[in-house]
């Protein structure tokens, strides 16, 4: 019998309040939870866990029982939402953590709503709005004082920061606090600091050309392998073991990262876990396109993105929509992988996942931008958009990587024929205004003044280069619809 099943053995006891057994499978249901072990965290809540997302009945349960229990339902809801890539279950579990926190901020539970704001910024970052799970984390790693509490809290803000593409502050903070990974925490956390610092150094080593970096990653995914295994977390240890293959793959070793994807398949597939299946076969076609396995990589990065569109980890698909435009792009298809990079940015852009919208966008200049198979006005627009999203960026990979594709834009904006005895250069300017135009009044859906947003300019200066200088584009303008009333008042006598 293990630790868990003696403590809910103790439920027998006939004297225990409805609180008190309340109580006693939230704690259970919180340690599973931090093991990843989610299905029998849901059969230790028993009664209380009525399916994703749903609410709980509380009724008859004081207001700190009742805080507990939709904490744990709603930090229950997140994990597995993500796991199975569940559409609206982060909305969901984020309603019911939200409820808790109000209820233990009233309590005055410091640390306890401080440790439910943590796992509410978790669902912010899985749909990718990672400004809102900043503020969160930092507010909850404010208010909190236990050093298990502070730790977590650590681990997850550097995982926003990186995800945010802010690689050189979240090593910065992970080593600034690296002394509280210590003995008084438990395996679990310990191999989330070592995994955290691992994707840090492996994506700086990569950028920066830093081979210390990437040795230093090697043997930080190797402690946290360790210590996840110590902690009997199956779910993480497979996940550092994807991770850990990113790496391999970046340098080469091709042969051992296809061994680790391995290994962290079979762990997925067991657990049950599609969602995080669904990100090994990303990292595999990212492989496989580096052995130029083109076919087989769109095979396994199809079924990557056919899992993720049924959930809603927006971010996480974005990234696999833009790995399969390459594919495609790689293969000859060129109208599908358009396509598929356009969808990347949007899904990525409306989630809030700016860094993953960019570099999309990026992507689709790299890949179709110097085959004149994108539109002049889209290539300027991609890229206004990539710089805009990209602008907190801090790694040189990303930075080359807009220098490289503004060269791109450059040369085709350069490649008008100056020779034609019919060019003018107010024409060219004429012709790329009247594109930039046409394309904002088409995203705006006929609206000028949504359209004279989305350009930077007044609403009567856009009217007027409607009906001055490009007629022609006012047939795609919304009618206007007539007033029923005056804007202007009558005065009363």
């Amino acid at each position: 019998m293990n630790l868990a099943d003696a403590r809910l053995k103790g439920l027998d006891n006939p004297t225990l309040s409805a609180d008190e057994r309340a109580l006693i499978r939230c704690e259970v249901a919180a340690d599973l939870i931090h093991t990843g072990q989610y299905e029998a965290a849901s059969e230790a809540l028993e009664e209380l866990w009525q399916g994703i997302g749903e609410r709980p009945n509380v009724e008859g349960l004081d207001e700190r029982t009742a805080a507990e229990v939709l904490f744990q339902v709603g930090a229950l809801s997140g994990w597995i939402g993500a796991s199975r890539q569940l559409a609206g279950s982060q909305e969901a579990a984020k309603d019911l953590i939200s409820e808790s926190v109000t209820l233990l901020e009233k309590l005055g539970e410091t640390n306890r709503a401080a440790d439910a704001r943590s796992d509410l910024a978790l669902c912010y970052w899985r749909e990718g709005a990672y400004d809102e799970a900043r503020v969160l984390l930092m507010d909850a790693f404010e208010g909190a004082t236990e050093t298990t509490c502070r730790a977590r809290f650590v681990t997850r803000l550097s995982t926003v920061e990186f995800s945010a593409g802010r690689y050189h502050d979240a090593l910065a903070l992970l080593r600034e606090y690296a002394h509280i990974f210590d003995e008084r925490v438990s395996h679990t956390l310990r191999g989330g600091f070592h995994c955290h610092l691992a994707l840090v150094l492996r994506h700086l080593g990569t950028a920066e050309r830093r081979l210390d970096y990437l040795d230093r990653a090697i043997i930080e995914y190797t402690a946290a392998i360790h210590h996840y295994e110590q902690a009997r977390h199956d779910r993480y240890r497979a996940r550092n073991e994807n991770n850990l293959a990113y790496l391999l793959r970046k340098m080469g070793r091709y042969k051992e990262a296809h061994e680790h994807l391995d290994r962290a398949g079979v762990i997925f597939v067991r657990l049950n876990d599609a969602g995080s299946l669904a990100q090994v076969d990303e990292t595999r076609a990212r492989l496989l396109i580096d052995e130029k396995q083109y076919r087989e990589a769109g095979r396994v990065i199809a079924r990557a993105v056919e899992m993720l569109e049924q959930g809603g980890g927006s971010a996480i698909l974005a990234d696999a929509l833009t790995t399969q435009g390459v594919v495609w792009a790689r293969l000859g298809d060129n109208e599908r992988s358009i396509n598929v990079l356009r969808r990347a940015v949007r899904v990525a852009e409306e989630s809030g996942a700016l860094p993953n919208a960019g570099l999309a966008a990026l992507t689709l200049i790299e890949e179709h931008g110097a085959r004149r198979a994108l539109p002049q006005a889209e290539l300027y627009d991609l890229y206004r958009r990539a710089d805009e999203m990209l602008k907190d960026a801090q790694d040189a990979e990303t930075v080359a990587r807009l220098r490289a594709c503004a060269r791109i834009l450059m040369r085709r904006l350069a490649s008008i024929q100056l020779d034609d005895k019919n060019f003018t250069l107010f024409s060219a300017v004429h012709e790329l205004e009247a594109r930039l135009i046409g394309k904002a009044l088409e995203e705006a859906e006929g609206s000028v003044t949504r359209a004279a947003r989305l350009l930077g300019i007044r609403h009567q200066s856009l009217i007027i280069m409607l009906n001055v200088r490009h007629k022609k584009l006012l047939k795609m303008r919304k009618p206007m619809e007539k007033r029923k009333r005056s804007i202007i008042k009558k005065e009363l006598r």
